[in-house]
């Protein structure tokens, strides 16, 4: 059975026992989570109000920060270069089952 939910404007395809990485979420490592799916399918496709009589739990595995993205500006013929860069955070989580 799988369950795709959505955190921080994106959506994710999750199965329980994986390990994915949202937008940085309140909480401490090992705190516990309900997340609520959009779709479920494993016998079954659910969507809409069936899906949402399920919950997805997941732990807080760690917080990190993802890989250095480095940003460039030029524009010809005036001299103008710009370079800066970023690093987005993220929370890790482990998903612990889908219920419904």
């Amino acid at each position: 059975m799988f369950a795709v939910i959505t955190s921080g404007g994106k959506q994710y395809r999750v199965q329980e026992g994986d390990v994915i990485r949202v937008e940085k979420l309140k909480g401490e490592a090992g705190d516990a989570l309900s997340l609520t799916p959009l779709f479920v399918a494993g016998d079954q496709v659910l969507s809409g109000q069936d899906a949402a009589r399920f919950t997805v739990s997941a732990e807080v595995v760690d917080h990190g920060k993802h890989k250095k993205i480095y940003i460039r500006k030029y524009k010809s013929g005036v001299q103008y270069r710009k370079r800066t860069g970023h690093r987005q955070q993220f929370t890790a989580l482990r998903i612990t089952g889908i219920k419904g």
